[in-house]
C-alpha cells in the first residue's frame, strides 16, 4: 500500500482539471481511502467464498499427508512440520486478492500488501490475455493494480464504480487509450445477462 505523506486529508481532492500538473504533484494530494476518510463501497462478493476454499484445500493436503504417513508409521515430528509448511505454501498461492472499491479509488489486497489506484485519475487501461486473464489499471499517480475479470463480471458495482471513474478521466483527457477494454468487458457482460434473461425465459415457457 502506498504510503501517505503527511497533510494528507479528505479536503485534497480538490480541482483535477489542471492535467499539466505532474505526477509527482498529483500523487502529493493523496488518494481518498478509507485511512483518511474513503469508505469503501463495494467489495468482491466472491472473496470469503474463495478464502474458504483456500484453506480448504491446504487443510486437506495436511491431513492427506499425515494420513499417508501415519499408515506408513513414518510420521515424525520434523516431517510433520514440512508438511505443515507445504500447506501454509500452498495457501499462500491460493490466498485470494481482495477487491474493493469507494469514491474514486480502487484496491486490491494481496497476503502481504494492497494496491490501489485512483480511479478518476486512469491514464491506461489494457486486457492481459493469457491463462490468468487480468484487465490492468494505470493512475496519473503512477500506481498499478490487476483485477481479474471475472471479479467485475460478478460484482457490478465495482464494476459501476469504475465505469464512473474510468468516464471522469476520460471526459477530463486523463484516459486516452485502453478504453476499448472496458467496452468490451460491459459488452460481454451485456450478452452475459441476454443469455441468463432468455434462458429464464425458455425455462418458464413465456418465449
Amino acid at each position: 500500500m502506498e504510503s501517505q505523506r503527511p497533510g494528507g486529508g479528505p479536503g485534497e481532492y480538490g480541482d483535477h482539471g489542471d492535467h499539466g500538473e505532474s505526477p509527482g504533484a498529483t500523487a502529493a494530494a493523496g488518494p481518498g481511502t478509507p485511512d483518511d476518510g474513503g469508505d469503501v463501497l463495494a467489495e468482491d462478493r466472491r472473496w470469503t467464498h474463495d478464502l474458504w476454499a483456500a484453506a480448504f484445500c491446504a487443510l486437506a493436503l495436511l491431513l492427506l499427508l499425515h494420513i499417508v504417513d501415519l499408515g506408513r508409521d513414518t510420521l515424525t515430528v520434523p516431517r510433520s512440520a514440512l508438511w505443515s509448511g507445504l500447506a501454509l505454501l500452498l495457501l499462500a498461492v491460493l490466498y485470494p486478492p481482495r477487491v474493493t472499491v469507494g469514491h474514486d479509488w480502487l484496491a486490491v489486497r494481496g497476503l502481504l500488501r494492497e494496491r490501489r489506484v485512483r480511479t478518476d485519475l486512469l491514464i491506461h487501461i489494457a486486457r492481459r490475455e493469457g491463462i490468468a486473464q487480468r484487465v490492468v489499471l494505470r493512475d496519473a499517480e503512477g500506481h498499478r493494480v490487476e483485477v481479474d475479470p471475472v471479479t467485475l463480471a460478478v460484482n457490478p458495482l465495482i464494476r459501476h464504480e469504475l465505469d464512473r471513474g474510468a468516464r471522469r478521466s476520460r471526459e477530463s483527457g486523463l484516459l486516452r487509450t485502453g478504453t476499448s477494454a472496458l467496452d468490451g468487458l460491459r459488452a460481454r457482460m451485456a450478452d452475459a445477462d441476454a443469455e441468463a434473461a432468455r434462458a429464464v425465459f425458455d425455462a418458464s415457457g413465456l418465449s
